[in-house]
């Protein structure tokens, strides 16, 4: 389901991204597939620079969907971004992806908060990631970040994701789903 970026994948996901409903939405927003293949190259030199963590969403088939992101990482904390190609939207792949890069940042890499940077006006965002149980609102517990975040002319909705709350929610669901196994 999650694979480390490569450069040979940049065409395919250029093609989902560049979608009219998917492309406003997207933190790298290349105008052509070089671009983005130029874009792919300096997201993998980040990763090995510890400035990033981004991963290629695949399908049941492993052929590349979409992207799943750790942006301005710093002090154990950073942005998730997200994007998944409109053919494959609303097939629970959003959901999925995040549980399994979740768990690689917090018990991988140790981070303690993610946090979604989600823009007002995209509500299919906000509300795949209300459906997650472990996203808290993080307007009254961040509101400096809100506002530096809200600095500019794009307005956005701050949400968190802490590693305790993520644990105590997917172990309880781990362990309902081993319950009914036996």
């Amino acid at each position: 389901m999650l694979k480390h970026r490569d450069v040979h994948e940049a065409t395919e996901l250029y093609q989902l991204l560049s979608h009219p409903s998917v492309f406003p939405y997207v933190r790298q927003k290349a105008t052509s597939a070089e671009e983005y293949l130029f874009m792919t190259k300096q997201l993998i030199e980040e990763e090995d620079a510890g400035m990033t963590i981004s991963r290629t969403i695949v399908d049941e088939w492993g052929q590349p969907i979409g992207t799943i992101s750790l942006y301005d990482i710093q002090d154990g904390a950073g942005f998730l971004g997200t994007w998944i190609g409109q053919p494959f939207q609303g097939k629970g792949y959003n959901q999925k992806a995040k549980l399994l890069f979740l768990q690689e940042l917090f018990f991988k890499y140790d981070f303690h908060t993610v946090f979604l940077r989600i823009r007002q006006e995209n509500s299919r965002s906000k509300a795949a990631a209300l459906k997650l149980p472990y996203v808290a609102c993080a307007k009254d517990t961040h509101p400096a970040l809100l506002e530096q975040i809200n600095r500019g002319e794009a307005q956005f909705d701050l949400f968190s994701i802490s590693k305790d709350l993520f644990y105590l929610t997917t172990a309880h669901v781990q362990m309902d789903a081993e319950e009914q196994a036996m």
